[in-house]
């Protein structure tokens, strides 16, 4: 599981509106910038939005909780945003220039194939599941009853 600390704006109904806090990424180390291990961090960069996500606890505004995201989510979201676009912008720009349209071909076929890539990507309805829980619920984990 990936992991990043965030805040808790608003909740009600199961679900809970959450900011980053001012880490992010794994905090292993300080080459969080450069790291592509932190990839939920970097998700949660200082200029994103509170979103929501589901929280089964009872928390209000203001609460520290511990977001998590499977690597597996994480992997199928990189390869929906950035490798289907990709794939399709040069089957795009192979199918035109197999057509002999030339460069300004190539360039339009690519761009007609990356297009296609973020629409489909869109239209997939996909979202990586993440879950929120208390920090103070972490320390439990590893204890047997």
């Amino acid at each position: 599981m990936i992991d990043a600390p965030v805040r808790v704006v608003s909740a009600g109904n199961g679900r809970a509106q959450v900011e980053p806090t001012a880490q992010s990424g794994c905090g292993g180390c300080q080459s969080r910038s450069s790291c592509g291990v932190s990839g939920l961090g970097k998700y949660f960069s200082n200029n994103r939005k509170a979103i929501e996500v589901q929280c089964d606890a009872n928390v209000r505004a203001g609460d520290e909780l511990q977001l998590s995201m499977s690597e597996g989510d994480l992997l199928k979201a990189g390869l929906l945003a950035y490798l289907l676009p990709t794939v399709l912008a040069l089957a795009g720009a192979g199918v035109a220039a197999a057509y002999g349209l030339g460069d300004v071909g190539a360039v339009l076929g690519a761009g007609i194939g990356i297009a296609t890539g973020f629409l489909l990507g869109r239209l997939s309805g996909w979202t990586p599941q993440m879950y929120a829980q208390l920090k103070s619920d972490q320390s439990n984990e590893g204890e047997t009853p």
